[in-house]
């Protein structure tokens, strides 16, 4: 993982040494900020551009508005901004890092008011979220013993600081127990997403998802089922039971990071007859990989910002 060794940091480009804050911040007690994962893929005719930048950065002002924050900045000038910071760190490929949290002031859990919100963009190489073999041969998942909050517990719709301990502790237990990744159900007992992806199965050629009740609505996610329905296939939003995602003919993973993964074993459990990756899964993700490299006539030109 290489970092970018330049960050935007509250309008300015600084080295990322002297981006500095302070221990009495706010966002690092309370974990009250939010944040977007947005990648930057180089292109088949030269340059870089940015996946859905646009649609990143609305979730990520949705984000703040729902911790009832004001971003300091607008819409463009962030877009200005995280490709500028691509530019200064001479990266073509890579992922970019939008991050608010509020800044250096009252250290109770009311904030104030009107707190200082401080904005930074950071940028580093990532290849494979959950591993070239992952990526290549499917990913091995357990059903963490952590659930998704309800609804009026975590604010699903923003990507939120804080609310990601939750991701964490199910991850480091599907990890330590020697799996790739975690999925996690909800309240009631049906399943959600992984710890930062969603979820997708098929069975018997039915494409399904898990509903937004409790999940964050995905930009990945909804990439894919416009991909899909322009192929004139379907995707069911439905709630369904870790028996049903046992006995799937495919199971894959969208996210930012993650990009699509096929899933190979869940609990133990091979996914379809060897757990191989399935034709709809690979149909998605030969197609993901040529629209965001800017090989797709179709969804490339109107899904892509050009780093210029």
């Amino acid at each position: 993982m290489v970092r970018g060794d330049q960050v935007w940091f509250n309008g300015k480009i600084l080295p990322a040494d002297s981006a500095k804050v302070s221990l009495f911040t706010h966002g690092l007690h309370y974990g009250y900020g939010a944040f977007e994962g947005i990648r930057a893929y180089r292109q088949k005719n030269g340059g870089g551009a940015v996946f859905k930048l646009r649609e990143h950065l609305e979730r990520f002002f949705e984000s703040a508005k729902i911790l009832n924050l004001k971003i300091p900045f607008s819409l463009d000038q962030l877009i200005q901004a995280s490709l500028e910071i691509c530019k200064a760190n001479h990266f073509e490929e890579c992922y970019i890092r939008p991050v608010l949290f509020v800044g250096d002031g009252p250290l109770g859990i009311y904030p104030g008011k009107e707190p200082p919100i401080d904005v930074a963009i950071l940028t580093w190489e990532w290849g494979n979220y959950l591993g070239d073999k992952g990526m290549r041969d499917g990913a091995r998942l357990k059903i963490s013993s952590f659930i998704r909050p309800h609804v009026n517990s975590a604010m699903t719709k923003g990507k939120i600081t804080g609310q990601y301990s939750n991701s964490v502790l199910a991850k480091r237990e599907a990890i330590e127990a020697g799996y790739d990744e975690a999925l996690l159900l909800d309240a009631e007992g049906y399943l959600t997403e992984g710890s930062g992806e969603n979820l997708f199965m098929v069975k018997g050629g039915e494409i399904k998802t898990t509903p937004l009740n409790s999940v964050l609505n995905g930009i990945t996610r909804k990439s894919v089922m416009d991909y899909l329905a322009s192929q004139g296939l379907t995707v069911t939003c439905t709630r369904f039971t870790r028996d049903e995602i046992w006995c799937a003919d495919e199971v894959f993973l969208t996210g930012t990071a993650a990009e699509i993964t096929p899933v190979r074993e869940i609990d133990g459990r091979l996914i379809g007859l060897d757990g191989n990756c399935g034709p709809i899964t690979e149909k998605v993700r030969s197609a993901y990989k040529k629209i965001t490299h800017g090989e797709d006539p179709l969804f490339s030109k109107k899904w892509l910002t050009p780093i210029i």
